[in-house]
């Protein structure tokens, strides 16, 4: 097999991060791939090895909003309550905890999904992998699925810098709701996502999903049932793929190579084996396309491991040469007790097959891909190779500050005044109407929209009123006086005519300096945020 430039990435402080006690996804797996990899001795010479530069936040706003990478850059576990506004926003049920150092997490992941694309696009690499990215579930305002930041749309809207059609495929058990739904109306990325429908989480995927505007047919999905193996998905995947590479012809693949659609996966329901997994990554490098491999699903660690472990393999052409009884290495017990290079099918039943719905799946998305005219085309122009803040010296790099001997004292104690200044600003001011409205994504209202948990598969109803109570910060330009032409003063809006009142009651209100409520008790205004109390 013909060599190919392979880029590998790996951050090692990804394994440090954890979710929770008892929480299936495991950052961890990344650590014990990497460590598996290297014990094949894959890297130095085959493969070019390098630690990823970290997102920033102004590179995650390609994509999500500032708010949310606000949020995310300062949330802990003991503030999530407050600044989620008690589960409402963000982060909604228990599939994504706001651990320690999710942000830092966060930035490794889409580091890497970034720098393989930078890879790519420079010509630099035929193939890039990235096992840490993957993260298809994450919307553009809050966390899905144990995904937080979309690093593969960050990766995407990289490509398209350079290249004007990228394709993206999807073989996680899951479907890839978040991708898909960043490029929905645009023809210029493909998504193509093959994964298990039913009631299943997210609950999205249907084969009328097909996108919308000029955006229309450039979304497949392929929904599949329990227990599809090798053979059966291979029935599926090489004729639509091969489709799609004849009348899209992309600059640039994406493979997300979720591991839950293998079998024994805790949350998948798949029975593919890791040969079956992997030949989806051979069949696109026969193309001869740039190819970026990121991970995904995964939630039996010692079969994440080995199956992208031989992934990278077939990545650099060398699958055959490598010995199926496993090398030593640092978590070489956890493979027991065959301690061998594979993932077995189990005894689950392909429903798929036995009431011939793979077939009709099959042949609905040839016919929805025949019905695209030809490969649609983009005018391109000359790339700028550094941004407009960093070239004006707006955007000094963290490595350049470092150069220059680090931050001054004035630097450090303008961050500390930020810090203060910005610490005043935090959530609680604001009405009930603008939060509303800022966090609608889609046009319609928030409180319509249906979530459903990837831990137990049930639709979740938010409400984001619930448990908010008033906004505790000051309410500028919404105060409830009123100017009173008959009296020629200044009045609240439910303070009752002085004429109306009798003796005896003028004199309370007098005591209470001239204010009363309807139902006849005294108030006192609290003129620090403008409300009664």
């Amino acid at each position: 097999m013909s060599k190919r430039r392979v880029a590998y990435y790996y951050d090692g402080d990804t394994g440090s991060y954890t979710y929770g006690l008892g929480h299936p996804m495991k950052p961890h797996r990344m650590r014990v791939t990497h460590d598996l990899v290297s014990a094949y001795g894959m890297l130095g010479k085959n493969a070019r090895f390098g630690r990823p530069k970290r997102a920033t936040p102004e590179a995650m706003t390609a994509f999500h909003t500032d708010e949310y990478i606000h949020f995310l850059n300062r949330v802990t576990p003991e503030t999530a309550e407050e600044l989620t506004y008690h589960g409402t926003r963000f982060l909604m049920g228990e599939d994504n905890p706001a651990f320690e150092g999710v942000f830092e997490f966060c930035s490794i992941s889409a580091g890497g999904s970034i720098s393989a694309a930078q890879r790519i696009s420079s010509g630099a690499a035929d193939i890039a992998i990235n096992w840490a990215g993957g993260l298809h579930h994450a919307k553009k305002r809050e966390a899905s699925g144990f995904c937080y930041i979309n690093d593969i749309v960050l990766g995407i809207l990289e490509l398209l810098r350079t290249y004007p059609r990228v394709l993206y495929i999807d073989i996680d058990c899951h479907h890839g709701d978040g991708v898909e739904e960043a490029f929905y109306t645009t023809d210029r990325v493909m998504t193509c996502s093959f994964h298990k429908f039913g009631e299943y989480f997210p609950g999205t995927g249907t084969q009328e999903d097909r996108g919308r505007g000029k955006g229309r047919n450039y979304t497949v999905n392929i929904p599949l049932k329990d227990g599809i193996t090798d053979e059966a998905f291979k029935r599926v995947f090489e004729p639509i793929i091969n489709k799609i590479m004849e009348v899209y012809r992309p600059g640039a693949v994406i493979l997300q190579c979720g591991a839950d659609s293998l079998a024994g996966d805790k949350l998948g329901c798949f029975n593919l084996t890791m040969n079956g997994h992997a030949h989806c990554v051979q069949y696109l490098r026969a193309f001869n396309v740039p190819l970026i491999l990121l991970g995904g699903g995964g939630y039996t660690v010692k079969n994440v491991a080995r199956t992208w472990t031989y992934e990278t393999a077939c990545a650099l052409g060398v699958q055959d040469d490598i010995d199926p009884n496993l090398p030593w290495n640092e978590y070489f017990e956890w493979f027991g007790p065959r301690y061998r290079l594979e993932v077995p099918e189990n005894n689950m039943d392909d429903l798929n097959v036995r009431d011939g719905s793979l077939d009709k799946v099959r042949a609905t998305a040839l016919q929805q891909l025949s019905q695209l005219p030809c490969a649609p085309s983009v005018g391109m122009h000359e790339v700028p190779r550094e941004s407009l803040g960093r070239h004006l010296g707006l955007d000094i790099a963290e490595e350049d500050a470092d150069e220059d001997g680090g931050t001054d004292d004035l630097d450090r104690r303008l961050a500390q005044h930020s810090r203060f200044v910005y610490k005043l600003q935090e959530p609680g001011g604001g009405s009930d109407e603008s939060d509303d409205e800022r966090y609608d994504s889609d046009g319609s209202s928030y409180r319509r929209r249906k979530r459903m948990s990837i831990l137990s598969n049930r639709v979740v109803n938010v409400d984001p009123d619930v448990g908010r109570g008033p906004p505790r910060g000051r309410r500028f330009f919404k105060s409830a006086v009123r100017w009173d032409e008959t009296y020629g003063r200044v009045r609240l809006g439910k303070e009752p005519v002085l004429g109306s009142l009798n003796g005896s009651r003028l004199g309370v209100m007098v005591e209470a300096a001239g204010r009363s409520t309807p139902g006849g008790d005294v108030i006192m205004e609290d003129w620090e945020d403008g409300t009664s109390v």
